[in-house]
């Protein structure tokens, strides 16, 4: 059974621990007990942000306290399945990526890390549903499970100091997407045109922890016609 703490952030915030490692059957407890929450929110709370193995929940401190929301918390917790999410879960999307060349600069080193060619490990990461964990580091910037486990990889010796918006990467057992340019130390498989974050829209993320992300290969003059156009939904 995985370990489960109630943690005080301040004194109007709870910290839910769901687990100590970073993995789908961590990260689906979490997104559990979000759903939970948002469907029924106990007294007094304001928001429930996921992460990775643990649940930031905000509350009001003049309609409920730590003790009380930690025993409106803990049955609700334990019952979050130690399972990866039920398959219809979150909105589909699908994302196309340019893989390799100056798009992806790591897939090569990747791939051989791996024992594969180029092919076939952009044929692994296409293979399998990604699901977002999170968003967090960059506005918008979503941290996704499912990267088969040939695919996991260190982060670089030393991080770029600009990695391009749209980057998809790799680092550990995780996928990401970078939504800006920003510096970053993940290994870089591709490039997706699609546009996952607008400042000016509402919700300005297109992502959101529970959705899965169906990623397809495509060529740069694919990509050429999709730049800037939201992922199209699957399903």
């Amino acid at each position: 059974m995985q370990s489960l703490r109630f943690l005080p952030a301040a004194d109007t915030a709870v910290v839910v621990e769901l687990g100590d490692t970073i993995d789908e059957a961590v990260s689906s407890r979490v997104l559990a007990l979000d759903e939970a929450i948002r469907r029924d929110p106990p007294a007094g709370v304001l928001e429930s942000v996921p992460t990775l193995r643990s649940l930031l929940v905000l509350y009001d401190p003049l309609r409920t306290g730590h003790d009380e929301l930690v025993a409106a918390l803990a049955p609700l917790a334990a019952g979050a399945p130690c399972a990866p999410a039920h398959a219809d879960a979150g909105e589909e999307w699908i994302v196309p990526v340019v893989y390799g060349g100056e798009d992806g600069p790591d897939l090569e080193q990747v791939a051989a890390a791996a024992g594969l060619s180029a092919t076939a490990a952009v044929a692994a990461h296409i293979g399998t549903v990604h699901r977002v964990a999170m968003l967090g580091h960059l506005p918008g910037l979503p941290y996704c499970t499912g990267l088969p486990t040939v695919l996991h990889t260190g982060r670089r010796p030393q991080p770029r100091t600009r990695v391009a918006a749209g980057s998809v990467a790799v680092a550990g057992g995780l996928t990401c997407i970078y939504p800006v340019a920003a510096p970053g130390g993940w290994q870089i498989l591709g490039r997706t045109p699609a546009l996952l974050f607008d400042p000016a829209a509402s919700p300005p993320a297109v992502l959101a922890p529970g959705d899965r992300l169906r990623f397809v290969a495509v060529d740069a003059a694919e990509a050429a016609g999709l730049e800037g156009r939201p992922p199209r939904r699957g399903g």
